[in-house]
């Protein structure tokens, strides 16, 4: 199973999403991360949250939905609605899903609120993958409307 997690600048959320993904997921299971308008660059807060948090840090990049190794199965949107971003539409065959989050590079203020904002982005994007992965995914693998109700609620239960 791949899952495509997406936004605008694949620089921060998306990348996130990716590394915690490939972190927690069990063998079969595999992410990427790509945006719709690459920044060209991961951010790195990003980078050095990852590797706070033992995830491996190293090996991203921002990149295009162009290039993708194989066709995603999932597709999960990070982009944030309420905060009046566009997020972008992925027209494959996927089961697609929407869990916005703030993007945490638009965040201001001191160092140590920029942080937090890193950090909420992450910890939101963590619950939500973690939820998702004690779900039965060997049942939900071949059920595409089961699983889009599963990535539904998540998004709908967590903060």
């Amino acid at each position: 199973m791949n899952v495509l997690f997406l936004c605008t600048g694949n620089s921060c959320r998306s990348i996130l999403a990716e590394a915690v993904f490939n972190h927690l997921a069990p063998a079969g299971w595999q992410a990427w991360s790509a945006g719709s308008h690459p920044a060209g660059f991961v951010h790195p807060r990003a980078l050095a949250l990852l590797a706070r948090e033992g995830i491996r840090a190293g090996g991203y990049s921002s990149k295009s939905w162009a290039g993708l190794p194989a066709t995603p199965d999932v597709v999960i949107t990070v982009c944030a609605n309420a905060a009046g971003e566009a997020c972008p539409a992925y027209l494959g065959p996927a089961v697609r899903a929407h869990w916005g989050v703030d993007d945490p590079a638009r965040a201001t203020g001191t160092d140590a609120e920029i942080d937090a904002a890193f950090e909420r982005t992450y910890r939101v994007l963590r619950a939500r993958i973690e939820a998702f992965l004690a779900g039965p995914l060997g049942e939900l693998e071949g059920d595409h409307e089961r699983l889009k109700r599963a990535l539904d609620r998540i998004a709908s239960l967590l903060p």
